[in-house]
């Protein structure tokens, strides 16, 4: 069995969705990411932890112009692949309180992008990645501009345009590496063999990171994020932010640093400036907001700085951390915007300011609340804990002024996170909140997920970490040993 039964099995599904109504197409929907599930989980237990590619499939697609089906599964795309097919199911879940018009082709808009994401993670060829990347956004445009906001229709442009600009940007950067491989290929290890000079370098580096920045999105190429995750609609918002942005994390440790090590090493400072103000300026930000989805935006944008940072120190430690942050953040912001969805179709509002008391009259709903704050807030014991420290030892190796600011992450978000909980749940109820429902159901269901894997990940993160740190040690020490060699 190889990684294309991933690939092909949501479009599939996608188009079998299609074929059903309303409450059949969403429980055709979860049926379908419960099997993706079970694949992966059936993978990872032959998977071995080395740093060799697995399940992979190599077959000619377009020969006569160098374009090969190759994709496969390392321990660093196998963590990217656990999220996805976590995620989706736990999404589709959330959507159960939720009437959607033209609900067939919502879901599977959803399980499309799905196979895009997929794509992405395990692509081992330049146009199969570009492909996913493009087969990703599209499913999302017509999910915020169906079933969005009021503002949709406007926001949803910006966001288009933001980042189609960015995916041609990197499809010339893909299209140049092409041009200089020996075979005219577009095969990830072609490029990685390439012998660039520091000018061709600047240009690669600059073309695919203008894409991955606006993906993930890091200061300043964000400005489309926190509106886009407002006024798309709570399940489009969980898609973006739990698995879209690690598009953009991925690739800059997939595509960006080992194909172009010396321009990396020329922007290298840049980037980490730009990821610490990130994390000020999100952080700041968030402490005004009185809107709770729109807090958790600006939450995310700091969150990614930090990872952002952790990567371009380029240590084991950071890219580790980043890997499980990656895994960790997703949990957590989905949970984060389910919560603020359950809130907002209770009491038609989202205004912290107008909340109070709620943890008395919903007790479960309180518990399950306050864990995935401190989870956000990483707090020892929880997954948040574990990536941000590895972050923040990668950022101290490399400066520790940097590392002493982005650090400032940890202590801004325990503020204004566990604010937004006091304000929101604390003190006593008031006409808006005294009828507040506590969690049944679904709803019930996916939060105790939500909750058991930060808990579980926190508490024993070893299994995570044991995925990916083979094939992390020797992406950085390979990279590293271009810069030995080629005497920077």
């Amino acid at each position: 069995m190889t990684v294309s039964i991933l690939l092909f099995l949501p479009v599939v599904a996608a188009l079998l969705v299609l074929l059903f109504k309303n409450e059949a197409a969403r429980h055709a929907a979860l049926l379908f990411s419960l099997i993706e599930l079970g694949i992966v989980v059936y993978f990872l237990t032959g998977f071995v932890p080395d740093a060799s590619v697995q399940y992979g499939i190599d077959v000619p697609w377009i020969a006569q112009m160098g374009i090969y089906f190759k994709a496969g599964i390392d321990g660093i795309s196998m963590v990217m692949v656990l999220l996805t097919t976590v995620l989706v199911p736990l999404i589709i879940l959330t959507t159960y309180k939720h009437e959607y018009k033209n609900a067939k082709a919502f879901y599977a808009l959803i399980l499309f992008m799905q196979a895009g994401l997929l794509t992405v993670f395990t692509a081992l060829d330049g146009f199969l990645f570009y492909v996913g990347w493009e087969a990703a956004l599209i499913p999302i445009y017509f999910i915020c501009a169906l079933w969005g906001g009021e503002n949709r229709i406007r926001i949803n442009i910006k966001f288009f345009i933001y980042t189609f600009a960015g995916s041609l940007f990197m499809l010339v950067g893909i299209i140049y590496l092409y041009l200089q491989t020996p075979g005219k290929v577009y095969d990830l290890h072609s490029f990685y063999d390439l012998s660039l000079s520091l000018t061709q370098q600047n240009w690669v580096f600059w073309a695919f990171f203008i894409a991955f920045a606006i993906k993930m999105p890091l200061f300043p190429f964000h400005t489309w994020q926190p509106d886009t995750y407002t006024e798309a609609p709570s399940a489009g918002t969980m898609m973006l932010s739990g698995i879209m942005l690690k598009m953009g994390i991925y690739g800059v440790i997939r595509w960006l640093i080992p194909n172009a090590p010396a321009g990396f090493l020329q922007w290298q400072n840049l980037v980490m400036i730009l990821s610490v103000i990130g994390v000020v300026y999100a952080s700041l930000i968030a402490f005004n907001q009185k809107d709770g989805k729109r807090l958790v935006a600006y939450s995310s944008i700091a969150h990614v700085g930090l990872i952002a940072a952790g990567i371009f120190a380029w240590t084991v430690q950071g890219v580790q951390g980043a890997m499980i942050q990656m895994l960790s953040h997703g949990i957590n912001v989905v949970g984060m915007f389910f919560i603020w969805d359950i809130i907002s179709r209770r009491l038609k509002t989202r205004d912290i300011n107008q909340m109070g008391g709620i943890a008395k009259v919903a007790p479960n709903f309180s518990i399950a609340f306050l864990i995935i704050v401190l989870g956000t807030v990483a707090l020892p014991l929880t997954n948040g804990f574990v990536g941000e420290f590895l972050l923040l030892k990668g950022v101290f190796n490399y400066n520790i002024w940097f590392a002493a600011v982005a650090g400032l992450t940890i202590i801004f978000g325990a503020v204004y996170m566990l604010r937004m909980y006091k304000n929101v749940m604390q003190g006593e109820t008031n006409e808006l909140t005294a009828l507040f429902a506590d969690i049944s159901g679904s709803e019930k269901l996916v939060l105790g997920i939500i909750c058991v894997l930060i808990i579980g990940i926190g508490v024993y993160p070893q299994p995570i970490l044991h995925l990916s740190e083979a094939a992390v040690t020797n992406l950085v020490n390979t990279v590293s040993a271009k810069f030995v060699n080629a005497g920077y």
